[in-house]
């Protein structure tokens, strides 16, 4: 299946599942995570900013449930702040099949972890693929394309990081963002070069618990792509795996970060 094609199959089972997660009159968010495909790999940062034709730092400032209780119609409506990729859109924006957490209950109402940059918000894993609830009034980095009509559509690839708080254009997130869109319009020839370059520049910080993990986010940037007949074996190691040398050293900077207030 092509690319596009298959990102736009997966929309279609995201919303499926939405709907059966939202009874009639309710909006209860689905119990359990979406099942994928064998061989589904998660896009990384890189190639998911990449992907999207435009990046938006915009706050969430209003939201409506369908009437119907149709979630395809149910929406968020974002006001753009800022373009990291794109042209800045004239006015608000909507986006379908989306709602706020006060509709979907506030313990969904969490913020990104702001020293987290390789898994996605929470609420990713707990029954949509991506995220799709939000705090009002929170502000994001939104990945976006326009569909056939012209009309908003996330970059919702499962388990991506399509849509995460960011406390203010210069959040690391951000700058992390900025980077790899700068990154993806470089020759191939010339990318990786860049990258190593810059991960090097934080890594000369090891002061700075933020500046090693977002040289550690660089580095799964340049790490080869397994094939797709492994990506299913990585997916399902089990929480052992997770207390590897490096994963140890990740926990730790991310308590560093935190006592450091950063």
């Amino acid at each position: 299946m092509a690319p596009r094609a298959k990102r736009v199959y997966l929309r279609q089972m995201r919303t499926i599942r939405l709907i059966a997660g939202l009874a009639l009159g309710t909006a209860t968010l689905p119990a359990s995570a979406c099942s994928l495909a064998p061989g589904y790999r998660v896009p990384s940062n890189l190639e998911l900013a990449r992907e999207a034709e435009t990046i938006l730092l915009a706050q969430v400032i209003a939201g409506q449930l369908d009437e119907g209780d149709d979630p395809f119609e149910s929406t968020i409506t974002l006001h753009p702040l800022a373009a990291l990729k794109g042209p800045l859109p004239d006015g608000d924006i909507a986006l379908k099949g989306m709602m706020l957490s006060r509709d979907a209950g506030p313990e969904y109402g969490m913020l990104s972890d702001p020293t987290e940059f390789e898994r996605a918000h929470p609420v990713s894993y707990v029954g949509g693929c991506i995220r799709y609830v939000f705090p009002l009034g929170t502000t994001a980095l939104f990945f976006l394309d326009r569909d056939q009509k012209g009309q908003w559509d996330p970059v919702s690839d499962p388990f991506s990081r399509w849509a995460e708080d960011v406390p203010g254009p210069d959040a690391p997130w951000a700058e992390l963002v900025r980077l790899y869109v700068h990154a993806s319009a470089l020759p191939e020839s010339e990318r990786a070069a860049y990258l190593e370059g810059q991960r090097e520049v934080l890594r000369a910080q090891p002061d700075n618990p933020v500046a090693q993990l977002m040289a550690a986010d660089i580095a799964r940037q340049l790490a080869p792509v397994p094939p797709e007949d492994a990506s299913e074996q990585l997916a399902s190691e089990d929480s052992a795996a997770l207390d590897s040398a490096v994963e140890a050293d990740l926990r730790r900077l991310r308590r560093a970060a935190i006592e450091a207030g950063n």
